[in-house]
């Protein structure tokens, strides 16, 4: 077992250090997640600590959270350098999502700490939706719960192929091969209903640092990994975005005067250049770029992930919501598509209730036609239902007030994601991932 946390001097270290280096290297997202109190704030906090990413202020300031917050005794809680909110720290528990960078001599990482309590569920998904890999934190003493499933479940659907099962607190467990076997072997029992592409395990004791960025001498038995190298060594592949059709949802119609007419947005997909034709996507209306404008002057060429404001040389009806691609390659448009619901308000889903749908930069009326199946978490198995309730995760088919372009989420995760609000609240009820269109 590792020694417990002490403020050694070299684990203070300078701004002017911290940012010395990191320009040129790749960045990995990643979020951590679980159940509750799988030990996912302290981890980060670990990580952060082991990274030598903390000042002198951040430590005298922990150490004085750690006596009036702290779960550990006398030693430093490193949980609290993520759980900020008083309310967190009150209950132990994390509420909202938590964003961290840190960086090693290899990679540098935006980390998402994730809440693990099934109230808040949607905040996970949140965090879920820009990852590109995901920290599965399971209890040694507990195993694979329920809550486990819901959070694997999310992201293997949110498009999050790599997963680390970061099986904690083994010291609790004595260090027991057979505990750590069996937790694999039961995640493995149901890899068939996930997507993901690697699956790496690795026994982990946050509070203390085995295997986190150092190999314990506890488990010589573990041959693998640690978590930094792998979290440093995974390969990610390119998300190609430059390399697919055209997606340009229009943001804002810029019109300052009557001589310029330009339509404001971020491309989600593919590039743009001066006299490239495009179309409407929902009229097929077509025209060709004339300016590819920007605050720091005209481009020839705009990429994904640009924010640009684009002129036609011809007027033809463009509004807010509106989607511009490639007249060959233009998106599904339709009023009906299949979906999955990840159910995140108190009030049941009911088919056929009004809803309002943002998809990309539009909101329209829809509903649920018809729910086909929601997922059993204590089984990962479809099951037959009428209605979702919180945290709920569904396959349905969806219709809207008019047709709306779109993409299949696994093709472009901008346009095949919505939101569904409740008109009366104005808060959001659901997330959704449009497979196919109907």
């Amino acid at each position: 077992m590792a020694e417990p946390l002490t403020l050694a001097p070299e684990a203070i270290r300078s701004a002017r250090s911290l940012a010395l280096g990191d320009a040129d290297k790749s960045l990995l997202r990643f979020i951590t997640c679980g159940s509750v109190d799988d030990g996912k704030s302290t981890l980060i906090g670990r990580l952060l600590y082991d990274s030598k990413r903390l000042f002198e202020d951040q430590i005298a300031a922990l150490e004085k959270d750690s006596r009036r917050f702290g779960t550990v005794g006398d030693d430093i809680d490193l949980a609290l350098l993520v759980d900020g909110l008083e309310a967190e720290r009150e209950q132990g528990i994390t509420i909202d999502v938590a964003y961290r960078f840190f960086a090693t001599e290899k990679r540098k990482f935006i980390v998402a700490d994730t809440p693990g309590h099934e109230q808040y569920t949607r905040n996970m998904a949140t965090g879920a939706s820009t990852a590109d890999l995901a920290v599965l934190l399971i209890d040694a003493r507990k195993g694979i719960l329920p809550q486990t499933r819901r959070h694997a479940t999310i992201a293997s659907l949110l498009g999050i192929r790599h997963v680390v099962l970061a099986i904690n607190k083994i010291d609790l467990v004595g260090y027991d091969r057979a505990v750590y076997d069996a937790i694999v072997a039961a995640f493995d029992a149901d890899a068939g209903n996930y997507a993901f592409s690697s699956r790496v395990a690795i026994p982990i004791s946050a509070r203390f640092g085995d295997n986190v960025s150092g190999l314990s001498p506890a488990m010589p038995w573990y041959r693998g990994p640690t978590l930094i190298e792998h979290l440093e060594s995974v390969e990610l592949a390119a998300d190609g975005a430059a390399e697919k059709p055209l997606r340009f949802p229009v943001q804002w119609v810029n019109r300052p005067d009557l001589g310029f007419r330009g339509y404001a947005g971020t491309l989600a997909a593919g590039a743009v250049r001066t006299g490239d034709e495009v179309v409407v996507a929902r009229t097929g209306q077509a025209a060709r770029v004339e300016r590819i404008v920007t605050h720091d002057g005209d481009l020839a060429t705009a990429e994904a992930e640009d924010a640009v404001t684009l002129t036609l040389d011809r007027e033809i009806d463009v509004s807010r919501g509106d989607l511009l691609a490639p007249a060959d390659a233009r998106p599904e448009v339709a009023d009906q598509f299949a979906a999955h619901l990840i159910w995140m308000a108190e009030e049941p889903m009911l088919p056929g209730r009004p809803y309002l749908m943002k998809i990309g930069t539009r909101t329209i009326g829809a509903a649920v036609t018809e729910l086909k199946h929601r997922v059993e978490m204590d089984t990962l198995k479809p099951l037959a239902a009428k209605t979702l309730a919180l945290n709920d995760i569904g396959f349905a088919n969806l219709s809207t007030a008019e047709p709306i372009a779109f993409d299949a989420y696994d093709d472009n995760r901008t346009t095949g994601a919505f939101i569904l609000i409740d008109r009366f609240t104005n808060q959001t009820v659901a997330a959704g991932l449009i497979r196919f269109g109907l």
